[in-house]
């Protein structure tokens, strides 16, 4: 059997207000080449944009391949590696407490994707001396900056 290329991919999202304008960000890097790509929501929550960045960097590949996903959500990390994911599916999409979970056509999607490569999930911690988290983090809140001044660029000129 072949062996599938590596690639490693860093994504953040972030939200200003929670829910609130939203960005994520994310670094694609494959044989030391890298490519970024990010974006914005206009209503949405922190949790959704760090889920939705790995869901666009995922879709960014155009083949099966061995990735790794460095996140600084533990929400999207423990999802995956205290198989959260796996309990909410056996219980119909309800978390522990009987309530149905959020996000759920975002997991739904990211589920999709998942099972077209060999995925492994890292948690890094946000914030901190990862310069790529830090990177998809300003990608992810520039978006937000952004788009901020076009909506009030484009609220100003109603009046």
């Amino acid at each position: 059997m072949k062996k599938l290329k590596h690639v490693d991919l860093y994504t953040d999202g972030a939200c200003s207000g929670n829910p609130g304008p939203g960005g994520w960000g994310v670094v694609l890097i494959y044989k030391g080449k890298e490519k970024e790509l990010s974006g914005y929501q206009e209503n949405t929550t922190n949790n959704r944009m760090e889920i939705f960045a790995v869901i666009s960097g995922l879709r960014a590949l155009k083949e099966r391949v061995n990735v790794t996903v460095y996140t600084d959500s533990a929400y999207v990390y423990n999802a995956f590696s205290d198989d959260w994911i796996t309990a909410w599916q056996l219980n119909g999409w309800k978390n522990s407490k009987k309530k149905p979970v959020e996000n759920m056509d975002l997991w739904q999607e990211l589920l999709d994707l998942v099972a077209c490569h060999e995925v492994d999930f890292v948690k890094v911690k946000g914030h901190a001396d990862n310069a790529y988290n830090n990177r998809c983090d300003k990608l992810a809140t520039g978006q937000i900056s952004k788009n901020k001044k076009v909506e009030q660029v484009v609220e100003g000129s109603e009046e």
